[in-house]
């Protein structure tokens, strides 16, 4: 260590005469070390804030350099976003667009095969020979015939297709198509000689049926048979002729109200014979009842007959025969049209099988096969 040697501090004197101040003198040693150390800490705490203020200016600086890049990339992520938006949309218009044009063009193709084919139909169908035509037209006719004939239950459809056969084939005049001739010739006698219900004649007598009921007696009021009436009293004779001329007209006038009290008193009673006791029972609203279900039967049968049901229609008509024969008057001449037209229609509705023309067809397909 360093021995600082110590100065004599006296004051110094100040001379009164002097007009300028005493000069003192410099200390000539050193500041101590503590002073020195603190100083030195401000110094380096000054650096070190002043560095610390640069860094956060910096640092600040940066920041919202860093915000505004931030939000620069925010708003072009944005409109990044919107404009694929807009292209999704548009590429989903286009490909809706796509697949409309490509149904179109599917339909297009669709109607484009559809056309070939009925061209390659139309260009067989000319290329063919006349007489797989003539062959190929009459068995198509036939089978139409055919189910027409199974729908209606007439034999009338299969009768005029081979007859127009028959005549097409005359009009050709080919002879390798004889033997179909000779077949449609067969089959046409076979399909006459069938007896096929006349659906419309039959119906239109069950109509005429339904039309009498209202009308038919009935046993229970049936009205009795009229008396031949006595002759009319002759004219009275001119007056002047005498007392015998009146006497006559006299005599008359009783004998005439004598017939018609005995026509009263006989129409007071009546007799009937009946088979069924029951049928003279029936009050007026219970035959007004059994007409109707006459009615309901003739027209059941009626359906019947046109749907082609054979047995219902039997049934109902045997049972519409049963109540015309048990509840009204047989001796009347309504209630015996009225039977023998119920009767017809049981006689004739019945299942027919109509023949296939089989021997027909198997002849077309063999002129069809060239043989």
């Amino acid at each position: 260590m360093h021995t600082i040697p110590r100065v004599n501090e006296t004051p110094p004197q100040l001379d009164p005469l002097s007009t300028e101040p005493a000069l003192q003198p410099l200390p000539l040693s050193d500041p101590p070390p503590r002073r020195r150390w603190l100083i030195v800490v401000l110094v380096a705490f000054a650096l070190a804030l002043f560095v610390s203020l640069g860094i956060t200016v910096s640092s600040q600086k940066r920041l919202r350099t860093i915000e505004q890049e931030f939000a620069r990339r925010q708003q072009d992520t944005q409109g990044q976003a919107t404009e694929s938006r807009m292209l999704a949309k548009q590429a989903q218009d286009t490909a809706r667009e796509s697949a409309a044009k490509v149904a179109l063009l599917e339909a297009r193709l669709a109607e484009v095969a559809l056309q070939r084919t009925q061209l390659e139909d139309l260009i067989q169908s000319l290329s063919r020979s006349r007489d797989e035509n003539v062959v190929v037209d009459i068995e198509a006719g036939l089978r139409v015939a055919q189910q027409q004939a199974a729908i209606t239950g007439s034999a009338e459809p299969l009768v005029a297709a081979l007859k127009q056969a028959d005549e097409r084939l005359t009009r050709y005049s080919q002879p390798r198509l004889d033997r179909v001739r000779r077949a449609v010739a067969h089959d046409l006698d076979r399909v006459k000689a069938v007896g096929v219900a006349d659906i419309s004649t039959l119906t239109i007598r069950l109509d005429e049926a339904v039309r009498l009921v209202d009308d038919l007696p009935m046993l229970a009021q049936a009205t009795p048979g009229k008396e031949p009436s006595r002759a009319a009293p002759s004219a009275s004779p001119p007056a002047g002729t005498g007392p015998a001329s009146w006497w006559s007209s006299v005599t008359d006038s009783w004998d005439h109200a004598v017939d018609v009290a005995w026509n009263e008193v006989r129409s007071l009673v009546r007799v009937t014979t009946i088979d069924h006791p029951d049928a003279a029972l029936l009050s007026p609203d219970q035959a007004f009842f059994l007409r109707e279900n006459l009615k309901l039967r003739l027209l059941n049968a009626r359906l019947a007959l046109l749907s082609r049901q054979f047995d219902t229609t039997q049934t109902d008509l045997q049972a519409a025969q049963a109540m015309l024969d048990r509840y009204f008057d047989r001796n009347s001449r309504r209630t015996a049209v009225a039977t023998d037209l119920v009767k017809q229609v049981i006689a004739s509705a019945h299942q027919v099988a109509l023949p296939r023309p089989d021997e027909t067809l198997a002849a077309l397909a063999a002129a069809a096969a060239g043989r």
